[in-house]
């Protein structure tokens, strides 16, 4: 049960005054709350982008144009718009001792500024001044106060995230409403840690933030802001520490094998393991020969080798007479996955089988019927494997490609298929050490920081669209010589309000030069048409793909040595580098052409110079994290993994450590959290939405 204490928070925004169902639906929209509703705790987390800062207060001789300024004036004179012609401001002229001014109003109730400004009053206007016709102007004030209402003037003013139909003054007041019904919670945090960071309380932390007396005081990096970041990093750390612990407690019964398929499948590969893969591998099996569970991350740069490592840990499990199976979040890297796989585990004497939504019948029924017996040593598949009928007679190991598109529940329900299940995560997004410990605390990590031997470095070139001309000519060139082609666009279809290119018309045009060379897929055509599509480029019956990114991962055609990318400035860079990573993987030399309309924004200057200075995928992870926040370049924002709402990774990945070791320590000292201290941390575990942790608390 949640404690009563938070129950205020979690009320619906209506709770709070001046909130009906019309506005309540505009803020449902601004906190992207469409499960349940606004809250009144969406509204107090919903924090500054920045701040206004009112304390400039100059008479009007000493106003700079182009300003924000507060200036207490005398109203002189109103000048209405003219009858019928409502797009005529109406002008309130107003002075000081020292000079005068303009108050600007379009579309304003001419009674009702009136009685905002009295002519004869004195009233203290805060806004933007700008010159017009050589006199200074003031359109729309953000504050007008009378001399009686001057002390209420916030010093500062908090900048708000906003959406459409919703202006400042609504939000602030509805911030401020729930700053009031913020409690005074139990302290979690450690007083003397608290002491030495200069802290307040989780209360007055957010009254400092949302009432700031200066502008510093709405700075990520202010004491007000880091001690929240800590607090959700806590929260984090500690519901991680809690599914580690959950999930390592059924005791994993020791399945590495003795090695002899691993030699196997070693000796069918064309190449030597590099020794970042040699390192995992002995990592792996070192985890699925102790008596716990194993929770492993493997990161790998593109064209690292991840599968191969991948298909040893099953080996390692099938040795020992029980099942492993690899899951892919798209059909595409299912099958691609298969086809590196199934000709290794041929050689090696491994059964294997691919089950997606796509195989039926039959089929279907044999490959289900295999698993049950235990006839069949690994399945490749995509979430196809999480139905219920799918059903295996020993599954020992779970392999989970790109996790963080599923999310944990989804692991948590593949490792159910079988008694104890150990799990190996893959991921080719290079992951920068914040985000790995942030999102994956929970597991131990192994990293693939080399390329096969062979591979060349890609000559990575920017190339503005005006010489898309020129572009096509080397393309043109290139397959002559019989290269092969990757054209990578960011749509489908072109849409009337937007001028990027669309694969459907890049191929057009280039069929139309190069005839049936030109092969065309993306994300909307049936799977055996991607396939077939696929296919006809892996065999050189077509020399040119047209593509989006559904390309973006796990496809292997080494003999493409050319990617060209229409309109890179609009991706990001994590997506720049998986689309490189298509070619490359053979062992000629290869090239990237990143096409880009001029002008360039500062943001997409600095991707693309990454990407031509660079292939290292960790440091291209840092830089994207850098750029874009952790939201983006975990794919967070579109796959329901809980990002964070009050820590910036960019800002405050430092406390992490901290908050990780807090977590475990407490989880050792406490691990039941019936203390005072872990009776006050269940508050913060509710605050922050971290309920699954509770339940397992609950479920020992």
């Amino acid at each position: 049960m949640r404690p009563s204490l938070l129950d205020p928070l979690f009320a619906r925004l209506t709770s709070l005054q001046g909130i009906g169902p019309k506005l309540e639906k505009l803020f449902t929209r601004l906190f992207d709350r469409e499960e349940g509703g606004a809250r009144v705790i969406d509204a107090l987390c919903h924090l500054p982008t920045g701040a206004i800062d009112r304390r400039n207060q100059p008479a009007l001789r000493d106003v700079v144009a182009d300003s924000i300024v507060t200036v207490r004036v005398r109203v002189d004179q109103h000048r209405p718009a003219p009858p019928g012609r409502s797009r005529a401001p109406h002008l309130i002229y107003v002075s000081d001792d020292t000079g005068s001014m303009v108050v600007t109003y379009f579309h304003g109730n001419a009674r009702r500024l009136e009685q905002q400004f009295p002519v004869g009053e004195w009233r203290t206007v805060s806004g933007t001044v700008a010159l017009y016709d050589g006199m200074l102007q003031m359109v729309h004030p953000d504050r007008i106060v009378s001399d009686e209402d001057l002390a209420e003037m916030p010093p500062v003013d908090p900048v708000y995230p906003l959406t459409e139909g919703l202006g400042p003054t609504p939000v602030r007041r509805t911030v401020e409403g729930a700053l009031a019904k913020m409690p005074e919670l139990p302290e979690w945090q450690d007083a003397t840690w608290l002491r030495q960071r200069g802290w307040p309380s989780m209360r007055m932390a957010f009254a400092a933030i949302h009432k700031p007396q200066a502008p510093a005081d709405v700075d990520p990096a202010s004491p007000a802001w880091s001690r929240l970041a800590y607090d959700e990093l806590l929260a984090s750390q500690f519901a991680l520490a809690l599914v580690r612990a959950q999930m390592r407690r059924p005791a994993g019964r020791r399945v590495a094998g003795d090695g002899r398929l691993r030699a196997k499948v070693i000796a069918a590969l064309p190449y030597a393991l590099t020794g970042s893969q040699t390192r995992a591998v002995d990592e792996i099996v070192a985890d699925l020969g102790a008596p716990q569970r194993m929770l492993r991350l493997l990161q790998g740069d593109v064209g690292s080798g991840k599968t191969v490592v991948a298909l040893l840990a099953a080996a390692s499990v099938i040795e020992a007479k029980k099942q492993a199976t690899l899951m892919a979040p798209t059909e595409l890297l299912a099958r691609q996955h298969y086809a590196t796989i199934a000709p290794l585990a041929e050689k090696a004497g491994i059964s294997v089988a691919l089950l997606t939504g796509r195989e039926r019948g039959a089929e279907r029924k044999q490959i289900l019927s295999r698993l049950v017996s235990g006839d069949l040593a690994m399945v490749v598949g995509t979430h196809a494997l999480f139905q219920d009928e799918v059903a295996f007679k020993a599954l020992a190991l779970a392999i989970v490609d790109e996790q963080h598109r599923f999310g944990v529940h989804q692991r948590l329900a593949l490792t159910r298929k079988g008694d104890a299940v150990d799990v190996l995560v893959l991921t080719a997004t290079p992951i920068p050490r914040t985000l790995v410990l942030s999102y994956f605390g929970d597991m131990d990590v192994s990293q693939l920081r080399e390329k096969p031997p062979g591979r060349q470095p890609i000559d990575t070139r920017t190339v503005p669209l005006a010489r898309l001309e020129e572009v096509v000519e080397a393309v043109g060139r290139a397959i002559d010589t019989g290269q092969r082609v990757y054209w990578v666009c960011p749509l489908v279809t072109e849409s009337e309000d937007s001028d990027l290119a669309a694969a459907d018309a890049r191929f057009a045009f280039l069929k139309s030069r190069f005839g049936t060379a030109v092969d065309l897929v993306h994300g909307q055509m049936r799977g055996s048409e991607k396939d077939a599509a696929m296919a006809r480029f892996a065999s050189g019956q077509s020399r040119i793909l047209v593509a989006t990114t559904v390309i973006e991962v796990g496809v292997d055609v080494p003999e493409a040595t050319v990617m060209v990318v229409e309109h890179a400035e609009r991706f990001g860079l994590a997506q720049l580098h998986q689309l490189r990573g298509r070619v490359g993987r053979g062992s000629a030399r290869s090239t990237c052409l990143l096409l880009y309309k001029a002008p360039l924004g500062e943001t997409a200057k600095a991707r693309l110079a990454i990407m031509r200075e660079t292939e290292d995928g960790f440091r291209i992870a840092e830089e994207d994290l850098r750029l874009r926040g952790e939201g983006d370049v975990l794919g967070t924002r579109q796959s329901g993994m809980p990002g964070f709402r009050i820590a910036r990774l960019d800002v405050h990945g430092a406390l992490i450590e901290a908050a990780r070791d807090d977590a475990q320590l407490m989880l050792q000292r406490d691990a039941q959290l019936t203390t005072e201290r872990g009776k006050a941390l269940r508050h913060l575990l509710y605050f922050f939405e971290r309920d699954e942790a509770i339940r397992m608390l609950r479920a020992g």
